[in-house]
């Protein structure tokens, strides 16, 4: 429901409720007022009556005494019987007994009067009823009566209290609403203000929650549009860098890979020329000629897996899949870090189950991952250590993991090891990780490391096994 249905229904039911309120305390007051002038009807009935008793009467005793005490609880102040010649000849008041009344001044009916002394400071003005007293075609006098209508006063001004504390009362409830609807749409774009505060300042990870369908609740939702929005265009303008990034990488690749390999190769070539002539002639320096040697061709072999490395991230990967033996790939990856990880004292654990079904993989690509993970691994474990290979099958998936005993990895770096040319080594270009993340993912699996200082770290990779049917 909208805002301004909302106000305009709250409005009418205010308005309805305070309608209602004074209509029924108008209805009620009025049943009060109409039975208390009833009542002081009856009460000047029975007054007049009592009067035309005494005014036609022989007896010597009054009876408006006797009446007069009650009536005043109705507002009757005096009752007077007045002869045709204008003498009072019985009244409440015994000292007005025998006194004259100007009939020009005795008015028929009934009318207020105003005389000094009369009621109270709080009462309304005195009323005063005036009836002839006709028997046949004989007037015999006249009855005054003497009435103040307090008690109808006191009716008027109960209502009148009562109007308006219920006035009073649908005003602090219509106050109540407002506060409240104040409060509730206030909160929520003050919650707003901050999140765009957020926005402006760089964070794209809020997220508003559309708790109604009204003007706050379209708001929310477009706020949340907006963000996913600059979130598309902030991961578009980030994988359009990281093309621009990969394309300047690639020709930088490839000017290296042209002048620095060619040299590579010749150097590789030279020593393995140089152990064939030299070796046979060189006599008891053999040894350490033949050790010389090997050092060379491991520096250049290694200088050239840091150019491959750096050409395989700067191009786009294409696979080659065949289904690889994974224990046969590791026969054939291993020995060539064989050397290295005797030197270190390092020793090799496989646990690969003898099931395990053949990898639907590019071979050449995931050697690279596989020396870069034992790489990476001896590079941790300086004093020497193990480091245990294992694998097992789940549902349509293989588990490859790759753990060592080395010095692990600090919490705040686990989160940069894939990002390209971070390291923690003093050599090193900081490709080896993230060339292996690209080709795993390549590969349509995923890689997760565990770590903890000083206790080692735990590489898992998962590759899915070769579907039943490929087209």
């Amino acid at each position: 429901m909208k805002l301004n249905a909302k106000l305009v229904i709250i409005m009418l039911s205010l308005l309805v409720l305070a309608m209602l309120t004074l209509f029924s305390l108008n209805q009620f007051a009025q049943t009060a007022l109409v039975n208390e002038i009833q009542e002081s009807s009856q009460e000047i009935s029975k007054a007049i009556q009592i009067s035309i008793e005494d005014l036609t009467s022989d007896a010597e005793t009054s009876r408006l005494m006797d009446y007069l005490a009650k009536a005043r609880e109705k507002g009757i102040n005096e009752i007077n019987i007045i002869n045709t010649e204008g003498e009072i000849i019985d009244s409440s008041d015994p000292e007005k007994i025998g006194k004259k009344r100007e009939f020009k001044k005795l008015e028929k009916g009934i009318h207020a009067v105003q005389r000094p002394g009369s009621g109270t400071v709080l009462s309304q003005k005195p009323y005063e009823v005036v009836v002839p007293v006709i028997v046949g075609d004989e007037q015999l006098g006249y009855v005054q009566i003497n009435m103040l209508l307090d008690n109808i006063r006191d009716i008027q001004r109960a209502n009148f209290i009562r109007r308006l504390f219920a006035t009073g009362m649908v005003f602090a409830v219509g106050i109540a609403l407002i506060i409240f609807l104040a409060r509730h749409y206030t909160t929520p774009i003050q919650n707003l203000v901050l999140d765009f505060k957020r926005i402006s300042a760089g964070d794209l990870s809020v997220t508003i929650p559309v708790e109604s369908h009204d003007e706050i609740g379209e708001m929310a939702e477009g706020f949340n549009n907006m963000v996913e929005k600059l979130r598309e265009r902030e991961a578009l303008e980030k994988r359009l860098y990281e093309a621009e990034h990969l394309s300047r990488v690639g020709q930088l690749a490839s000017g290296i890979a042209h002048e620095i390999r060619n040299p590579l190769n010749y150097i590789s070539l030279a020593i393995d020329h140089l152990k064939a002539e030299m070796l046979p002639v060189c006599g008891d320096k053999c040894a350490e000629l033949e050790e010389l040697t090997d050092k060379i061709k491991e520096e250049v072999r290694r200088a050239n897996y840091m150019v491959i490395n750096f050409m395989n991230y700067g191009r786009p990967l294409k696979l080659r899949r065949a289904l690889v033996n994974y224990e046969e790939l590791l026969n054939k990856v291993l020995p060539v870090l064989h050397g290295r990880l005797q030197e270190q004292h390092i020793t090799m654990e496989r646990q690969i189950p003898q099931d395990l079904p053949p990898l639907w993989i590019d071979q050449e690509l995931l050697r690279n991952c596989i020396l870069n993970f034992v790489s990476n691994a001896a590079q941790a474990m300086p004093d020497g250590g193990r480091i245990t290979l294992g694998a097992e099958q789940q549902p349509g998936q293989a588990i490859l993991t790759f753990a060592d005993q080395g010095v692990g990895i600090s919490p705040e770096d686990i989160s940069k090891i894939f990002q390209p040319y971070f390291t923690t080594k003093d050599l090193g270009i900081g490709l080896g990780l993230a060339i292996t993340e690209r080709i795993i993912k390549e590969h349509g699996g995923e890689i997760r490391v565990d770590s903890e200082p000083g206790k080692g770290t735990l590489f898992t990779v998962t590759l899915p096994l070769k579907p039943e049917k490929t087209t």
